[in-house]
């Protein structure tokens, strides 16, 4: 006999996951605006607790005023940055198209510059002449020209479709903001799991997404910020660039911003600029280094409980799959696995203890 109960339940999640197939081929376009709302309702939703609680009845209000910190705090600050760093690349770009800038030329700078004998050291290894190196950089370059290019047209053809995401995702974040504490709830409510394990994973989610965000992407801006300052203090061109990209790399362990002023400075050093490489050497140990340590402490209160090596790893893969919301995404991924299988772990000491007890 046909239990009619279970015919009926799988009929049901048949058409859950028929439903959310469906919903998400549907927003898929809006996918990142969606992803990046919701990050943001997670950051400023103890912002939007303490305007609620100065304006009791009042959600709209409160949630309008958060939306508006976050459009002046966060959004026209990163926009005047990225208009600036793009001013200075499209300036570097075309440096590099006319010859200005040489990379093989200035890694023959160096090369002379080492001792005799460690130069003679990279002839033997078959290290000391640049013609290979200069023939990849040549290659490099033309490739990244037929990538800028057809980027810059991407751009240009989907700025229309840019600015309704962007619409779309600062429309979402206000509702996201309002009604973020209950729909939450509804969600982690409606998981096929049981209530603490729902409620841990939630709480998993929260800490990764407020340490990344709050934690390393501030600490990131930062250090760039004092890179792009060292940088220009020392007189090197396009300093919010190459700023802009020790941030970038200060969100990845075990490389961190020295991979972009440790050869600045090693530039600096042989070709004679002696006080320059000090003072980009000094502020990248002393200042730019201790600056992690400093505001990590006041800016996360507790830590997302990753290894650096799988922050490393879920967050180089989470950028190369996603782009930049890969920085949230891949130690998100990487808490949620190591929580799971904590999880898991710990119901199965349980179950076992559960036997073994008479």
């Amino acid at each position: 006999m046909i239990d009619r109960r279970r015919v009926d339940n799988g009929g049901l999640i048949l058409l859950l996951v028929l439903a959310t197939v469906a919903l998400a081929m549907v927003v898929s376009a809006y996918a990142s605006a969606l992803l990046w709302a919701a990050l943001a309702a997670v950051l400023f939703q103890p912002l939007f607790r303490r305007l609620d609680q100065r304006w009791p009845g009042h959600r709209n209000s409160a949630a309008t005023l958060t939306l508006l910190i976050i459009t002046v705090a966060v959004i026209i600050p990163a926009m005047v940055i990225a208009s600036l760093v793009i001013d200075q690349a499209s300036g570097v770009y075309l440096q590099l198209r006319s010859g200005q800038i040489n990379f093989a030329l200035y890694f023959q700078q160096v090369h002379d510059a080492l001792p005799l004998r460690v130069q003679n050291l990279l002839g033997s290894a078959g290290l000391g002449t640049f013609e290979r190196a200069q023939m990849r950089l040549s290659e490099a370059l033309s490739n990244s020209a037929s990538m800028l290019t057809q980027r810059a047209l991407a751009i240009g053809a989907n700025a229309a479709a840019f600015m309704l995401a962007f619409g779309v995702g600062l429309y979402v974040t206000f509702f996201l903001v309002r009604d973020g504490d209950e729909l939450g709830a509804k969600i982690v409510k409606a998981l096929p799991l049981e209530q603490e394990v729902a409620d841990r994973l939630a709480s998993v989610f929260i800490t990764v997404v407020r340490a990344t965000l709050k934690g390393s992407g501030l600490v990131a801006l930062a250090q760039g910020a004092l890179g792009a300052i060292t940088f220009s203090i020392v007189g090197l061109p396009a300093a919010m660039l190459w700023g802009m990209l020790m941030a970038i790399a200060a969100l990845l362990p075990a490389i961190g911003p020295a991979i972009i002023w440790g050869p600045v400075a090693i530039y600096l050093y042989a070709t004679g600029a002696i006080w320059e490489g000090s003072v980009v050497v000094a502020s990248g140990v002393f200042v730019i280094g201790l600056s992690d340590n400093i505001l990590r402490p006041m800016l996360v209160g507790r830590d997302a409980g990753i290894p650096d090596w799988l922050v490393l790893v879920t967050t180089l893969g989470g950028i190369e799959i996603m782009g930049l919301s890969g920085i949230v995404v891949g130690p998100l991924a990487g808490a949620l696995f190591i929580a799971s299988w904590q999880i898991l772990t710990e119901q199965r000491a349980l179950n076992r203890k559960s036997a073994i007890a008479p």
